[in-house]
């Protein structure tokens, strides 16, 4: 069933920060900085993979995200949804069931052998993909998976992502200048507002916190 109605966009953020700190996919920890892919330290760390594990909550975020992109792009936009592997291929399947649509996902890379293919499933000519992910930081890996879908002869306009950090500036302008809209349920700051109301962290953790997403960027320049 393909859902229509539902909260504003502003109550499904509330809502996804609850869900993602009631099942603890979210670690802050300014004392003892994460070590994140680029090398680089942060005290904020969040694993939406877990989500998967809670049908309850899965099943909600996914009508979210769904409801959420046929409001912002249309009802009747896309042909095709795209998983990227391998944190979106759950969600993209979860997605395109309920738009009813079919579902295919993107490699990193060529698998190096067969067909060395990037694409799995099937993709043709003129079809309009939607990308999904599980969350975006500055946008610059979800760039890769885009083009493998332009090659196809496909078109790609759109990546929706449970998670969005939206602490970089340059992440929609990353996005925008490679025709690609962003569509999100929820970001730190929403998270970080849920875990003040919720009391789900101390004071002092959450200070950190919010110390690091008003300047990452100066913040681990401090600490490396």
């Amino acid at each position: 069933m393909i859902p229509t109605s539902f909260p504003t966009a502003e109550e499904m953020a509330r809502l996804t920060a609850r869900m993602l700190l009631e099942i603890e996919a979210v670690h802050f920890n300014a004392a003892e900085p994460f070590t994140l892919s680029s090398g680089l330290p942060s005290p904020t760390y969040i694993d939406c993979r877990k989500l998967i594990s809670f049908p309850r909550i899965r099943s909600t975020l996914m009508d979210f995200l769904t409801v959420t992109v046929m409001r912002n792009a249309g009802f009747e936009a896309f042909d095709n949804i795209a998983g990227g592997e391998t944190a979106g291929m759950p969600f993209g399947a979860l997605v395109a069931e309920r738009m009813a649509l079919p579902m295919t996902y993107v490699r990193k890379k060529p698998k190096g052998y067969g067909k060395n293919a990037r694409i799995e499933g099937v993709m043709t000519e003129g079809q309009r993909v939607l990308l999904v992910e599980d969350l975006t930081t500055d946008g610059g890996s979800k760039l890769s998976f885009v083009d493998a879908i332009r090659d196809t002869g496909a078109t790609c306009t759109d990546t929706a992502v449970i998670f969005y950090y939206d602490i970089f500036p340059e992440t929609e302008k990353t996005l925008g200048d490679h025709g690609v809209r962003l569509h999100h349920l929820c970001t730190w700051w929403d998270v970080l507002a849920e875990a003040r109301a919720s009391g789900a962290f101390d004071p002092t953790t959450l200070g950190g916190v919010e110390a690091f997403l008003g300047d990452p960027r100066g913040w681990q320049a401090a600490r490396t």
